[in-house]
């Protein structure tokens, strides 16, 4: 297990330099000067050019790419060029809106989908089982900010149960308003991602319930609840937990959607600020923060298949593959 470990984590150090890389290249192939930003209409070739001398961005690629890499190395994230405020602390406050609002809406999804998707895939001969078929089918169509924008218009402007957007000055200092603040956010998200698990839930169900060794376990005597939960249950898990890895990863990545529906102050409001503002200190802070934690997501995901997959676990020692 450790030659595993190891191996995975060099891997994963490997694909985090080339996401590096590749995310330092394409930001300076986008079109837009940073030094805009920071001077005023009709500036001066002389006043651009002192701009993009205090930001650093006349300097060789090279250099910029090399003073990028030791400042993450000391785990500094850079300075904002419009605001002149440290990255790193700006990220981390704002991950205390995405990261609560991520993995609420990740549970409430999976509480949803695996019933949801059992009960489809057992009952599947049955309507209610084609109906819950047909809704998660529709519901991977609808987008999520229509989704977002019909709970606020339900529930925040009709009946005035929650607020309709924003979070709350003091933070996470006043627990119940921040709770409240993210109801509908979360409802929203759970609500799409749950629709696309279901389908996976039910694919994965509908494999173990035609299973040689489900029918052995009934033939010798054990009920259907006991043959599901010791035989059935581990070997539905293993290919729906690498499509929750995926969904997990790509919720956090799609958070600036439903943050900019409801006026959350996280990550991706501050992503989408800091593209309109060619803030590249802030645009590589969040991706960089971002592909940190989807590549930390996919290796528990691949590790948690291993130790649940009893085919998979002789892997762990570093066998062949």
């Amino acid at each position: 297990m450790g030659r595993y470990l190891l191996r995975r984590f060099v891997f994963l150090l490997v694909s985090l330099a080339l996401a590096s890389v590749v995310l330092f290249v394409l930001l300076r192939l986008l079109p837009g000067d940073p030094a805009n930003a920071l001077t005023s209409v009709g500036a001066s070739p002389e006043q651009i050019a002192a701009a993009r001398h205090s930001i650093g961005s006349d300097r060789p690629l090279p250099e910029q790419f090399t003073h990028w890499l030791g400042q993450l190395a000391s785990g500094d994230l850079g300075t904002s060029f419009v605001s002149s405020l440290p990255v790193g602390p700006e990220v981390a406050a704002r991950l205390n809106v995405t990261v609560p609002l991520t993995l609420a809406a990740f549970v409430l999804a999976v509480v949803i989908a695996v019933p949801v998707g059992f009960v489809a895939a057992y009952k599947r001969h049955t309507w209610y089982g084609a109906l819950l078929s047909g809704i998660s089918q529709l519901g991977i169509a609808v987008p999520v900010f229509w989704l977002g924008m019909i709970l606020v218009a339900v529930f925040a402007l009709n009946a005035g149960w929650l607020p309709s957007g924003g979070f709350p000055l003091d933070g996470w200092s006043a627990p119940a308003d921040a709770v409240r603040s993210l109801v509908l956010p979360v409802v929203t998200i759970a609500l799409v991602m749950s629709a696309s698990l279901i389908r996976y839930v039910r694919s994965a169900a509908l494999d173990v319930l035609g299973s040689d060794y489900l029918r052995t376990a009934r033939a010798l005597g054990a009920s259907f609840p006991r043959a599901m939960w010791r035989h059935g249950l581990r070997n539905a898990s293993v290919p729906v937990i690498s499509v929750l890895g995926i969904e997990l990863a790509s919720t956090l990545l799609g958070a600036v959607v439903v943050e900019s529906v409801y006026a959350l102050p996280g990550l991706g409001s501050l992503l989408a600020t800091g593209i309109a503002q060619h803030d590249y200190p802030v645009i590589q802070g969040v991706l960089f923060v971002s592909t940190l934690a989807v590549l930390g997501i996919g290796f528990a995901a691949d590790l948690a298949q291993r130790i649940i997959d009893p085919r998979l676990r002789g892997r762990l020692s570093g066998g062949a593959r």
